[in-house]
């Protein structure tokens, strides 16, 4: 339970944001190297949805956003998986949900086709190896909100022939499919009929089954019905913030573990650190105390909600807390257990110090060098846990 706090300096004191600065990271050649000589994949970048609000061409460095081909290379990133992420509130509108799905799809093929010498679709892992022998960086495709089933499972097959590799089941909202972390709706207690029926499904089509963004109960569900690794596409730990539902919990990181799936630490700062998580709510808490006092529309009030936000700035993560997740995984349940779902260009001014953008994967690793981990170790939380679960999705299909 979060504890309303009762004065701005109360607030001040509880979220000071961290000393560090941008500039006290930075890498080492043996980081630099590790991260361009190995496959580096990112399982969840918000790319797509990022350029139907707001258009630019990523294959050139742009000013905005955490992505462009500039910073991929400069920071080694090889296989984003490009989120096809599809809003909540589109399923009350029948249609729409695949609609946008497929201009989403569109939009990744389109900046594909644009610039073939820096980017190519990826459909499975030998198209992933083959590109990244090319130098070519692999687009592949993740949706984010299973929506555009639409209660079909034809559905299912014709965007698995689109290129997309994984489904979250659910996103803020619960959907036909399953119940959602973020909704206290749980209509289904967990997955629907169809939902059941759809993991199943996506086994024999080789199709990632994402648990990023369901209930805890439609989590236990799908590890009990999928015969192949489960994966989190972008979650972080329970551990370091507590009562967050969206992160995982101890136990369901050790059952994912037994199903032989990964866990893919989301960067930022909110899924990372209790301060950043609960910042909105406790400065929200504080304005309201002060609109109840002074009067919503007064000088006063106004005054004061601007001290308030001038003084409470977001209180950051660091690059220390990020390999801290990683680092409780390990001690867990081992080292073939998690990867890296940044959630880049997905959670706004939100990324931790140290990890701004997609050219920040070397301090990272320059980090797990500093904490002991081999170069074996680095190179499965870079690439071979996920590539590992991707095969044996691919092969579980082949056999079924």
């Amino acid at each position: 339970m979060t504890t309303v706090l009762t004065t701005a300096m109360a607030v001040s004191t509880a979220l000071a944001a961290p000393i560090n600065t941008e500039e006290q990271y930075s890498a080492s050649a043996r980081a630099v190297q590790l991260s361009k000589e190995n496959l580096l994949i990112d399982t969840h970048i918000d790319v797509p949805y990022r350029l139907t609000k707001n258009w630019d061409d990523v294959s050139k460095a742009t000013e905005g956003g955490d992505f462009d081909y500039p910073r991929a290379v400069a920071g080694g990133l090889n296989v984003p998986f490009m989120s096809i992420y599809i809003p909540a509130q589109l399923e009350q509108t029948p249609g729409a949900s695949k609609q946008l799905a497929h201009r989403l799809i569109d939009s990744m093929e389109a900046l594909a086709w644009r610039a073939p010498d820096k980017f190519a679709m990826a459909y499975n892992v030998e198209d992933v190896m083959q590109q990244y022998e090319q130098g070519l960086i692999s687009l592949a495709l993740g949706m984010e909100n299973g929506s555009p089933m639409e209660g079909d499972m034809a559905n299912l097959k014709e965007f698995y022939d689109r290129g997309i590799r994984y489904i979250t089941l659910s996103h803020s909202l619960s959907n036909h499919i399953a119940d959602s972390s973020y909704d206290i709706r749980r209509q289904w207690d967990g997955l629907s009929a169809f939902g059941k029926e759809l993991v199943v499904e996506m086994n024999n089509i080789g199709m990632m089954v994402d648990i990023s963004h369901v209930s805890d109960d439609a989590f236990w569900q799908t590890i009990d019905i999928s015969k192949a690794p489960v994966i989190a596409s972008h979650s972080s730990l329970r551990r370091y913030t507590p009562g967050f539902e969206r992160n995982m919990s101890d136990d369901m990181i050790k059952a994912l573990a037994d199903n032989g799936g990964v866990i893919m630490i989301n960067f930022g700062s909110s899924f990372v650190t209790q301060a950043a998580n609960r910042w909105r709510d406790m400065l929200d808490q504080q304005i309201e105390q002060v609109k109840e006092e002074f009067g919503e529309a007064s000088k006063e009030a106004e005054k004061r909600i601007a001290e308030l936000r001038s003084d409470n700035p977001f209180p950051y993560a660091t690059l220390e807390q990020v390999l801290n997740h990683i680092d409780y995984v390990v001690d867990l349940v081992g080292i073939d257990h998690i990867g890296i779902g940044s959630d880049y260009d997905g959670v706004g001014d939100s990324l931790p110090v140290g990890l701004k953008d997609v050219s920040s994967y070397p301090n990272l690793v320059q980090g797990l060098i500093d904490r002991g981990y081999s170069d074996a170790d680095i190179k499965k939380i870079l690439n071979e846990n996920i590539l590992r679960v991707w095969r044996e999705v691919e092969t579980y299909a082949a056999h079924h």
